[in-house]
């Protein structure tokens, strides 16, 4: 049986990955990208590409249609990527950032992910696979943003999966910490449009950050490339028994950990640093 999936966030990072990669394993594969000119260059690559904007209620209604419809109603998989992270710390932010962030980051998902709840009922199947973050269940400061849209994200899939328990819908998390991408230059974008460095008083912090972000690559030693992602997105999509949550890379398996056994007060030190 061929398998196909509609993955979202597809213009680079992770999703660029699992569309190209997935493709060349045989799925059909329907990304999609919010901007127009990335669309095209995934078609001119050779893959099937719509355009879908997490923020848009009709964006996402018609990429809707276009999936189930390209894939002659038989979409068998569902791949939630398409985010972004908006750094700064959460008494900088006005309420519209805040908003932005989660409009693209969960009630797009939500959007999507319920439109096509009826088709994968209908049909008696359905993957669903959501990208989260080390960042879904480990706070770090300057990032309250993006931790807020994670954290709402897992509780989100874990209500989910209950609902779901009686069906034969499998939904999986995976929890990723450093990956090499372009995140870190969309962020900077999100932070220079709503951040105001020089009347905060997070002033001499911020010039960090932004020396950080405007890095080309990453100097975290634990960074892994989109492809350390690969294995366990293609086990919650085919496994008989998917896990409820695939961590990846070292900072995530060994933040999980610490959350377990630490004190609050004792993981606060130690996530104070590590941000």
């Amino acid at each position: 049986m061929t398998h196909s999936i509609l993955i979202t966030g597809c213009s680079s990072g992770i999703g660029y990955m699992a569309a190209h990669a997935l493709h060349k394993r045989g799925y059909q594969v329907i990304a999609s990208c919010r901007k127009q000119q990335d669309v095209q260059r995934l078609n001119n690559e050779g893959l099937t590409c719509i355009q879908l904007d997490l923020a848009d209620e009709a964006s996402i209604k018609r990429a809707v249609e276009q999936a189930l419809e390209l894939s002659n109603h038989k979409l068998s998989a569902l791949f939630n990527n398409g985010a972004y992270g908006q750094p700064g710390a959460l008494e900088d932010l006005p309420t519209q950032a805040l908003r932005q962030q989660l409009e693209t980051n969960l009630f797009g998902w939500h959007t999507l992910t319920t439109a096509l709840l009826p088709h994968f009922r209908q049909q008696g199947h359905g993957r669903i696979v959501q990208n989260s973050s080390i960042l879904g269940f480990a706070a770090m400061k300057y990032r309250g943003a993006y931790n807020t849209s994670k954290f709402a994200l897992e509780g989100w899939t874990d209500t989910l999966r209950l609902e779901l328990r009686h069906t034969n819908i499998k939904i999986s998390i995976i929890e990723p910490g450093p990956i090499e991408t372009e995140f870190r230059a969309n962020a900077l974008q999100a932070f220079k449009q709503w951040i105001n460095v020089q009347e905060s008083v997070h002033h001499s912090e911020y010039e960090a950050q932004l020396a950080r972000l405007a890095k080309e690559t990453s100097n975290n030693r634990f960074v892994l490339p989109p492809e350390a992602c690969l294995e366990p997105l293609i086990h919650a999509l085919e496994s008989a028994k998917p896990k409820l949550r695939y961590r990846v890379t070292t900072p995530t398996k060994v933040a999980a950990i610490l959350k377990r056994v630490l004190p609050s007060a004792m993981l606060d030190k130690l996530l104070y640093k590590a941000a």
